[in-house]
């Protein structure tokens, strides 16, 4: 069966998103910075619109809670989304990192 090339982006987006709000000390991005985040570190050039859709997403899943400041959304790293980066729990959907982070 072949894997769908969208879908396969969009897990690895998902991890890339999680693994950066990681960095951050307050655990948390806005869509414009993770979106340039994706394109000029991992060359997945993609709309706002459409890393604001993986924020609701990554939301629904408990990865992040995402908050909006006027235009703009901001997605912060949750306990969940942490379990998963560290390899304790995983969420359906996300690619899974090759090291966990500690």
């Amino acid at each position: 069966m072949m894997t769908d090339m969208n879908e396969v982006i969009r897990e690895e987006a998902r991890l890339i998103v999680l693994r950066e709000l990681f960095k951050q000390p307050n655990r948390s991005a806005t869509s414009t910075a993770i979106r340039l985040t994706l394109r000029n570190g991992f060359m997945i050039s993609r709309e706002r619109s459409w890393v604001e859709q993986e924020f609701a997403w990554l939301e629904q899943m408990g990865a992040v809670r995402v908050t909006s400041v006027a235009s703009i959304k901001i997605a912060t790293l949750t306990e969940r989304g942490i379990e998963h980066l560290a390899h304790h729990a995983f969420i359906p959907g996300i690619l899974v990192s090759s090291e966990p982070v500690t």
